[in-house]
């Protein structure tokens, strides 16, 4: 027998094409939305979405779920030396501390409103095992770079093949390949990867252009030429590339990117906190074709995975930085963390609320002081400006909730705290 669902009353910021926000009812059936009205239904759950706004859950599009345990233990120390510390800590990790910080990891993006996330790291088998176990879309890309310079047992590329193998035909994780950063990939790794990918059908991601000293350094080595005009020359930019941060991006390299289709996530609080000495030319970017989505990072950077703090900051950044308030909008924003990165993922059923695609949600009180007296004018204002995580009363993922009345279904923080996160 198929589960059904139905939200009943409650304002509906849809993000589909016309960006209609309206108030009705969403019905539910199995893990898909069926019906967006004002008919009701029979139901085996009803949630009373009166005093609620329904919108559809955010997409964090790059994040290392795995070291939440990292939180606090790199802050205020020069990029430098957190590099070296986070590849030290890094090293010393067991399998249950992967899968118990991913864990953790997880369960703070439910309960903040995240429903898919994008991951790169090694060891992606147990952090799809955590997402299924928590009941979490997650789009994960098991990173790859040269040989001598990981410790990963085997070879990178081969260890992302197979897992894009194990979980090609999963419900909830989307397995495909990833790449460190040319600090550490060769030409062949990139190659490698494209050739995976376009072979597997799978997106690929990867950090590029995070700071200044890796641009510089790369181009020490390289005859002048920066890693996105390298990665142009060589054949590596396509549509499924999506780049981690790209702040150290010149006009030159944002139409390259634009002309090759890629994608871009947009880390602001992580590279503002590490300090990158820039902003990610994101203007630029949206006027040259280049999809803009949004990320947290790690909580090792960012110290939290909340998208709601991302958003209003990003926003905020690029108004000061620009000195204009009208530069970036609440829709376009809103935009980068649903539909833009369903786009990015190379997905068309989730980021939006429409029939047929799945029932991936946040819901919102507006009795909290905050978010009180929203209304379909002022919707999406609210949710970029006003809103955090504190607003999130319930999280419903693939039709499953997740979250109801402010309470994590299956959080275990006591069981959780005494694991080992090593």
């Amino acid at each position: 027998m198929v589960n059904t669902l139905e939200i009943r009353n409650a304002l509906i910021v849809t993000q589909n094409q016309g960006r209609e926000v309206l108030r009705g009812n969403i019905y539910v059936e199995g893990s898909n939305i069926s019906y967006i009205g004002n008919g009701t239904h029979d139901s085996n759950e009803v949630i009373d979405g009166t005093h609620k706004l329904v919108m559809p859950g955010l997409i964090n599009t790059h994040c290392h779920v795995a070291m939440s345990h990292l939180r606090g233990k790199l802050d205020d120390m020069p990029l430098s030396k957190f590099l070296e510390l986070t590849f030290k800590l890094d090293s010393e990790r067991t399998n249950s501390g992967i899968y118990n910080s991913a864990l953790l990891g997880i369960y703070e993006m439910i309960d903040s409103g995240v429903t898919s996330f994008v991951d790169l790291y090694y060891s992606e088998d147990l952090i799809a095992k955590a997402a299924e176990d928590a009941g979490m879309r997650a789009f994960l890309s098991w990173v790859t770079l040269d040989q001598d310079k990981t410790t990963q047992k085997g070879d990178p590329s081969a260890n992302a093949e197979r897992f894009i193998g194990q979980f090609q035909n999963d419900d909830l994780v989307t397995p495909s390949v990833g790449v460190q950063g040319v600090y550490v990939a060769s030409d062949e790794v990139y190659l490698k990867a494209r050739e995976i990918a376009d072979r597997k059908d799978t997106i690929i991601h990867g950090h590029l252009c995070e700071t200044r000293e890796e641009v510089y350094n790369f181009m020490e080595l390289h005859n002048g030429e920066r890693p996105t005009e390298h990665l142009d020359r060589i054949g590596f930019l396509n549509r499924r590339f999506l780049a981690a941060h790209g702040v150290w991006n010149t006009m030159r390299e944002v139409r390259l990117l634009g002309k090759n289709h890629c994608n871009v996530s947009w880390n602001p609080v992580s590279n503002a906190k590490l300090g990158v000495g820039g902003i990610a030319p994101v203007t630029e970017y949206r006027e040259n074709g280049v999809t803009v989505t949004v990320g947290s990072d790690s909580s090792g950077s960012n110290n939290n995975q909340e998208l709601f703090q991302t958003m209003k900051f990003g926003s905020i950044w690029v108004k000061n930085e620009r000195w204009d308030p009208a530069l970036t909008t609440a829709q376009e924003i809103l935009d980068m963390a649903t539909v833009n990165a369903s786009r990015a993922l190379n997905t068309n059923d989730i980021g939006s609320i429409e029939v047929g695609k799945k029932a991936d949600f946040a819901i919102l009180d507006m009795r909290t002081p905050r978010m009180m007296l929203t209304n379909e004018e002022t919707a999406v204002s609210n949710i970029i400006y006003s809103a955090d995580s504190s607003c999130v009363s319930d999280v419903i993922i693939n039709g499953k909730i997740l979250k109801r009345d402010r309470k994590l279904v299956g959080y275990e923080p006591e069981k959780l705290h005494d694991q080992v996160f090593i």
